[in-house]
């Protein structure tokens, strides 16, 4: 079974416009595997400038965010890398793309570490954080999954929130909920 990292990826285009996006990193030996589906600004901007920056972060607003529209986060310039990473980062992992594999779904990249640098402690995590990053990627994939498989996951994941979220994790997850909800409205039959 393979070791994910769930982190906010941040890449950049030709021009050198900083492109933000939540997208869990697969361990391989000592390379890590970056694998967005087609089409995606990540997978074009890797194309064009094979660096990525992974950002390991507890504020899941962020993840929550990119994912419902809210991609404007601060970053923070990477001495040496032309990729900036977040400025909520408690720490970052600098990716060079070291070999490609194309797919015709999920192209892979696999990438060697270039640096890495800590930037704050990590103080734990409450369940409603992980239950907010757990909603995250099932609204990534919300395209893919049956209506009832998306309820059962909500109604379990909605436990951890009402126990332990506080205002941050209440904040995310109401955003996430406003895409689930759209989500659900949209696959009503038309009359």
């Amino acid at each position: 079974m393979p070791y994910i990292r769930e982190s906010i990826l941040t890449t950049v285009d030709g021009e050198g416009e900083v492109h933000i996006a939540p997208l869990g990193i697969i361990q391989d030996g000592e390379h890590w595997i970056i694998a967005p589906f087609r089409p995606s600004k990540t997978l074009d901007n890797l194309l064009m400038n094979p660096v990525a920056v992974a950002s390991y972060t507890d504020d899941v607003r962020i993840f929550a965010g990119c994912l419902t529209g809210r991609k404007d986060w601060p970053i923070v310039s990477i001495k040496d890398c032309p990729v900036p990473r977040l400025a909520a980062a408690l720490a970052h992992s600098v990716l060079e793309v070291v070999g490609t594999q194309d797919d015709e779904v999920r192209p892979r990249f696999r990438c060697r570490v270039i640096s890495e640098e800590a930037h704050a402690p990590f103080l734990g995590m409450n369940r409603a954080r992980a239950a907010v990053l757990e909603l995250a990627i099932l609204v990534s994939r919300l395209n893919m999954l049956p209506q009832e498989k998306i309820e059962a996951e909500l109604a379990y994941l909605k436990i951890a929130i009402d126990k332990t979220a506080g205002p941050e994790e209440l904040e995310a997850w109401d955003w996430l909920m406003e895409r689930v909800n759209d989500h659900f409205r949209d696959q009503l039959p038309t009359i």
